[in-house]
């Protein structure tokens, strides 16, 4: 039972810390990127030689330096192949107080990317936040996150589906959230016909890294500019 009274002391110190976020936005925005899976946690089997725990930590790296190259902080909760629980990523991104929280997934089904953010019902920010439901008070802004990135991808003219679901760690996630799930193209990239994209084209990745990158600095520029002044 030593694990049990270990969760709920760490649920009091992180209700305590969601509570200073929720009364002192950051001041320097920055984004967190949180690549899904890793070391026993395999996640999806995207082909014989590539499990969705390396291609998304892969994207982890080439989104940092994208958003790095122009100027933004960035963390990744984990930068290796290792086991880390929806606990410990959402305190690293709680931690930082971040202006966007980006959770990479890949999917060898569906076709272009999906984006989706939490379905949990909008909530106020109040002085202590719910540990399993942080999210909520940030359901809005994410909203808001998730369509910047859907017209950057459909700019790119990459199918977007958007959707809500309950994701840990998104739902403890005390930042505007979104998980972005890459799925094969259902066509040759750049082309209206010929044989679909793998998620592992060099090619594909670049459009949609890029494409993220440009809807994070947009986001960046809203934030700066108040346009987001109901952000918790």
């Amino acid at each position: 039972m030593q694990w049990i009274k270990s969760a709920r002391m760490l649920a009091v110190v992180f209700s305590t810390t969601l509570a200073g976020l929720a009364q002192n936005p950051p001041k320097q925005f920055s984004v967190v990127i949180d690549a899904a899976h890793g070391g026993s946690d395999t996640g999806a089997h995207l082909s014989e030689q590539l499990e969705e725990k390396d291609l998304v930590l892969a994207l982890s790296v080439q989104l940092r330096s994208t958003l790095s190259a122009h100027g933004i902080p960035v963390t990744t909760t984990r930068e290796m192949d290792v086991n880390l629980s929806p606990l410990r990523r959402a305190e690293v991104a709680n931690h930082r107080e971040a202006g966007a929280c980006i959770l990479l997934h890949a999917t060898a089904s569906g076709h272009g990317v999906h984006l989706f953010t939490s379905s949990l019902p909008q909530a106020s920010p109040t002085r202590f936040l719910p540990w399993d439901t942080a999210q909520a008070a940030y359901v809005q802004s994410s909203l808001r996150l998730s369509s910047e990135i859907n017209s950057a991808l459909t700019h790119a003219e990459i199918p977007v589906t958007l959707g809500r679901t309950f994701l840990l760690p998104m739902d403890n996630l005390a930042c505007p959230a979104v998980a972005i799930e890459i799925a094969p193209l259902g066509r040759a990239l750049g082309k209206p016909d010929g044989q679909p994209t793998p998620v592992t084209d060099a090619g594909y990745q670049r459009e949609i890294i890029s494409a993220v990158s440009a809807a994070i600095e947009e986001w960046q520029h809203d934030v700066a500019e108040g346009a987001m002044k109901d952000l918790p």
